[in-house]
């Protein structure tokens, strides 16, 4: 099974004391019925679902909502394939949301490449100017001391 947490509601301790026969209906609650249908897709396929009729942002918006069902469930190969679709789409407007929700998720290794994106060409002048990075700032402020000590460090190399 790919995720130890449907394991455990549907077989273990969690799943109550009804019979066989009964049926058990599990409720996911916080998740978009797009986004269940395409988990469900990977726990069958074992890949992600295609992403043909969405294009651009509704894309990235969709992976990063596989990104939180990933971790929630457990899924820590599904949450992996999600960084790196969503460290392919890196720009300059979206980094910081980007690198919230791989701080909030514990997805290091998107995490070190949004920052290695952020110090990299100049480019944090234009990442402090959007409002994704004032969002970060207010919300992670930890995040931003990681990001500014790497700066720092890459400068003296």
């Amino acid at each position: 099974m790919q995720s130890p947490v449907f394991k455990a509601e549907l077989y273990g301790p969690m799943m109550g004391n009804t019979a066989d026969s009964e049926r058990q209906d599990i409720t996911v609650e916080d998740m978009e019925p797009d986004v269940f249908k395409a988990l469900l897709t990977y726990i069958y396929t074992d890949s992600l679902p295609s992403m043909d009729d969405l294009e651009g942002a509704d894309k990235e918006e969709m992976v990063k909502h596989l990104l939180v069902a990933a971790d929630r469930y457990g899924m820590e190969r599904m949450k992996l394939e999600c960084e790196s679709v969503l460290c392919e789409s890196l720009d300059v407007d979206r980094v910081a949301a980007t690198l919230a929700l791989a701080d909030q998720h514990h997805c290091n290794g998107l995490k070190d490449v949004c920052i290695e994106f952020m110090n990299s060409s100049n480019r944090m002048d234009d990442v402090v100017a959007t409002q994704g990075y004032k969002d970060l700032k207010r919300s992670c402020p930890a995040v931003v001391i990681d990001v500014l000590e790497r700066a720092t460090k890459s400068r003296k190399i």
